[in-house]
This record gives structure tokens, sequence and C-alpha cells, in this order.
């Protein structure tokens, strides 16, 4: 499970970090709003802490822009402001829960793994894209009923582009998504797979299209 802290208190965000890497959880940190919102462009989360007191661009405005985008990544509002008025817009513009400052550690836990439940429990397991599906628990590809034979690596570039909805995901995120496998993978390997990656699907109404400059995305035949 990855996590995304959106905190200027870097002593607070440091506390916050630790406690959550305890616990097993995979967590990136920022400082601010603009920080935050390339963060969940660029990269999957299964929950995003977000202060409403950050310089510039305040949480609120954060999560405005991320529901305006269709990131439906569960926010946790944690907040000193303790206002009735800023706890309903927070609710009202997309956050699924809220933490007024100061809190109890064991609370802050009991939240997360809560919105986390909810999360999994809705999310589905099976991505579809033109005429592919992708399960997530097994890693299977299928077409019209019969498995597409993508080699690991492969597949986990497919995943990758599959989960990031649409983005696009760089060179250097695509190594990160393959970074289970032991060896490192560079650059160059990245353009190997998918260009192998991009002659497999092309049957399937899937296309694997560049964005000069910044990286990959994906395109379905359904698309505009």
């Amino acid at each position: 499970m990855r996590i995304l802290i959106v905190e200027d208190n870097r002593k607070l965000a440091d506390g916050l970090k630790q406690l959550l890497s305890d616990h097993g959880y995979a967590v990136d940190c920022v400082g601010n709003g603009e920080m935050a919102l390339s963060a969940v462009q660029a990269l999957t989360y299964d929950l995003v802490v977000l202060d409403l007191s950050l310089p510039e661009m305040d949480g609120l405005e954060v999560l405005r822009e991320m529901r305006s985008a269709r990131i439906a990544v569960p926010v946790l509002i944690l907040t000193a402001r303790d206002g009735l008025d800023d706890r309903i817009r927070g609710l009202d513009l997309g956050a699924d829960d809220y933490l007024a400052k100061p809190f109890e550690w064991g609370e802050l836990e009991a939240r997360i793994r809560a919105l986390l439940r909810r999360a999994a429990a809705v999310r589905t397991s099976v991505i579809e894209a033109g005429r592919l599906k992708f399960d997530l628990k097994s890693g299977q590809v299928t077409a019209g009923g019969t498995v597409v034979d993508i080699p690991a690596r492969e597949t986990g570039v497919l995943r990758a582009l599959l989960l990031s909805s649409g983005r696009v995901l760089s060179k250097a995120q695509l190594i990160e998504s393959l970074s289970s496998f032991d060896e490192d993978i560079s650059e160059n390997a990245i353009e190997q797979y998918v260009s192998r990656l991009r002659r497999r699907l092309s049957d399937h109404g899937v296309s694997i299209r560049v964005a000069r400059g910044l990286g990959y995305y994906l395109r379905t035949d359904g698309d505009a």
C-alpha cells in the first residue's frame, strides 16, 4: 500500500512517515499543493493524508483540483482547523474522512485502516481496456476469454499504464513500477518492453502512445 502525506510541518511529516513505514506502508511526503498534485498525477496512491493549511495552494484547493481531474484516491484531511464549515467544505469537495489536530496516533492509524479497507472493498480487481481484461490479482491478461501471453516485465509495464488512468508515465516511473525484479532495469530496456508490448496489444484495441519528452500513455479504440 502506498500513501502520500501532504504536510508542510516537516517534523510532523517525518513522524507520520516513520509511523506508517513501521506499519509496512510505502510513504511519500510533499510539503505543498503543487507537489501534491504532481505526485498524484504521476503515481498511483492508495491514500492521501492531506493537511489544509498549506503554503500558496491550500488543501481544499488541492482536493478540488484532484477531484476535477477525476483522481479518485481516498483522502483523509488532517488539519488544525476545527471549524464545522471547513469540515463540511472538505467533505463536500470529496474528502473521505476528517481528523483534527492534535490527534492520537492510534486514532489516525485506525482511520487509515478503515479507509483502505473501504477502498479495497469497492475496487474491482479487473481493469478493461479495449478488448483486453487485466486481472490485478493474478496478473492474467485475456481478450475475448482467451489468455494473452505477455512476459512478466511487459505485464508490469501494462499494469502501470492501466493503473495510471490515461496519465503519462515517464521511463523513470515505469522503472519504479518494475522495482520488484531483482536486476536493475534501464531506460533502454523500458523502450524495448514498450515496443514489444505495443505489438502484442495492437490486435486488441489498445495502443501505447508517446508524449514526446515526457513518457508513455495508453489509448483504446474508444478514446477520442
